[in-house]
Formats: C-alpha cells, structure tokens, sequence
C-alpha cells in the first residue's frame, strides 16, 4: 500500500481539529477518515466499558487523527458485530471488541460468520472469576459448598448469566473436576445474576469481582475463592475485613480447576493490510500504558493481559482446543 504524503497526513490533522502522535513504528497508515468501535454487547456492560474506556484514553491523549464512534450490535449474544465486521471486509476503520465468545460462539451455534472472517488484533485484559454464595450460606469456604451440592445431587442451583455462555462453561468446568452435579439457572447478565443470589434465590454464582462488589460490600453475598493461578494483587479492602486479594485460589480451596479467565479481545476486519494492523496493535499498547487505563483495570479487578501478533494467534489456538474438547464432551458443537 502507498505511504501516506505528508500533505494527507496535513488534512487528516486538520480533520481531526488536533495534534496527532503517530505511533514511532506504524508511520506507514493510518486512518484518515472517522473510525468505528463495534462492541459486541449492549450499552453499559463489560465490554461497552471496555471499549469507551480505549475510546476515551485515545481521544485525551489524541493517538488518533480522526474522531472515534462507538457503536453496540449486541444482536445473537454478541455475534452481529461479527456478522457486520464480515461485511466489511478489508475495513481498517471498523475496531470490534469482544471476548473469547468471539471465537467460542461460532462452536456452539450456528452464527453468520467465521473466526476466518475476522482479523484477530489483540487480547488486553483478562477477567477474573469468583466463587459466590449467599451471606447466610453454611459454607465456611469451597469445599464446604462442593460438599453440599454433591448432597443435593443436582438441586443445587448455580447462577449464571445466559446458557453456553461463560459462566456456564465454568459451572461444567467445576462439576466435571469434582464429579457434582448442579442445575444451571441462566439470567440475561451478570447484575441480574448477583440481584439473585443477593436474594437468596439460588445457591451460588461465579461472577466477575466487579459484578458482585457492590453486594459483598452490602453485606448480601460473600466470595469463597477466585478462579485464578495465583491470588490477586488487588490490595483494596471491600469490607472492612477482606478485599480480592485476601481470597484463597479454588484449587487451593478444593476445586481442582487450575485457572478460569475471559479474555477481552480486540478484532479487524478480514483482508485488512499488514501495516494497519500494526498501527492498531501499537495504538492499542499506547493505550494500556496509560494511567486511566491501569485505574481501568482495577476497578474491575481484571488482570493485564497484553497478547498480540504470534502470540495471540497461539492463545486463540489453544483456548479453541480446550473448549472444542470441552464442548464435544458436552454435546454443545452446532451441528452441520
């Protein structure tokens, strides 16, 4: 593709009503007309968030020569933006943001798209996972609960949000590492999930820290464990007691379930040019190193995780691995 002259870099200045500091290494594009930031949910969630918070760092600190939109196609859990960005083939100016239910949901049913009609740009975070039950619960810690569901033999309701969605894939996860049983109760997000369990209607849930903190700190539910490696860095206190850092690890609390993340992913276009996607990928690396950004992060108590190029390519490759065996063990792989 043709570099840009100095005189279209001088219009796409004044376009933009603003200084613009190109990235050092991705001078060879970059756009010149409005660029589109496609969230693959609805207003308000985690990944709406996720996008206007990038928005929001790149028009502050002026990384782009051109103003930023944000649009929602949340349509089919998410896979309309996908469906758009296939019609959009070779686009640089449509950005997706997503999950890992980027590539899961084309596994699982059937969708318009593939995970070969889009560019995969980066992964920039990862969500954590908890383990919630009610303040009244017996249960002094993971094992306890475990214990009772095996009792209950599937009259333990796990809560979660939508059906062969990710809190859906992590209860299969749980009951398949420690041989129980529970009935999964679906409901259409993650705060309708917690209203739930913050009412006692159901036993459990496995919401994101940011999902819950608010009913923790209420007083109505209590964190047993987090899904992750290690113990988190957070070092806040929630209640007055405990914060995110002071949970034990699942595995170290019972559940053999190493770790359980949910990558928030960043996407093009198919057919888009070398030089554009590096633009992207360095924009994006701008942005994470931002403060607002970090705050970002904390807030939600989600962990950084900057993948790009080779390396994001091998992490979508081995997550399609692990959930594709996972999925065929549970008859979810959509049929031909």
């Amino acid at each position: 593709m043709t570099s840009i002259q100095p005189s279209l870099q001088t219009l796409a200045l004044a376009l933009a009503g603003c200084a613009f500091a190109l990235p050092a290494t991705a001078a060879d594009w970059a756009p010149n007309r409005p660029v589109e930031f496609v969230v693959s949910a609805g207003p308000g969630g985690g990944t709406d968030q996720f996008a206007r918070v990038v928005q929001t760092i790149v028009q502050k600190y002026k990384l782009l020569p051109v103003p930023v939109v944000v649009s929602n196609k949340s349509g089919g859990a998410g896979t309309e933006a996908f469906v758009y960005a296939k019609s959009q083939k070779g686009d640089a100016n449509k950005v997706v943001f997503s999950t890992n239910l980027a590539y899961l949901m084309p596994m699982i049913t059937k969708v318009g798209y593939t995970i070969d009609d889009v560019t995969p740009l980066a992964v920039m975070a990862a969500d954590e996972f908890v383990l919630w039950t009610h303040t009244d619960a017996p249960y002094k810690n993971a094992a306890d609960l475990i214990a009772d569901a095996r009792a209950k033999n599937g009259r333990f309701k796990m809560a979660g949000a939508q059906s062969k969605d990710t809190d859906h894939i992590l209860t299969r996860k749980i009951e398949q590492a420690t041989g129980v049983k529970m009935t999964y109760v679906p409901f259409k997000s993650g705060g309708e999930v917690a209203v739930q369990l913050s009412g006692a209607h159901v036993d459990a849930n496995t919401n994101n820290p940011s999902e819950s903190a608010s009913h923790w700190r209420a007083g109505k539910v209590r964190p047993l464990c987090v899904f992750s490696a290690k113990r988190l860095d957070s070092k806040e206190k929630v209640t007055a007691e405990q914060g995110f850092g002071d949970l034990p690890t699942c595995k170290d609390a019972g559940i053999p379930v190493d770790a359980f993340h949910m990558p928030r992913t960043v996407w093009l276009a198919d057919d888009v040019k070398p030089e554009q996607v590096k633009f992207y990928e360095n924009l994006l690396d701008q942005v994470r190193q931002k403060p607002e950004w970090k705050a970002w992060l904390a807030r939600g108590t989600q962990s950084d995780m900057f993948l790009v190029g080779g390396k994001l390519k091998d992490y979508v490759t081995a997550d399609i691995k692990v959930h594709r065996e996972q999925f065929g063990q549970d008859g979810w792989l959509v049929k031909d």
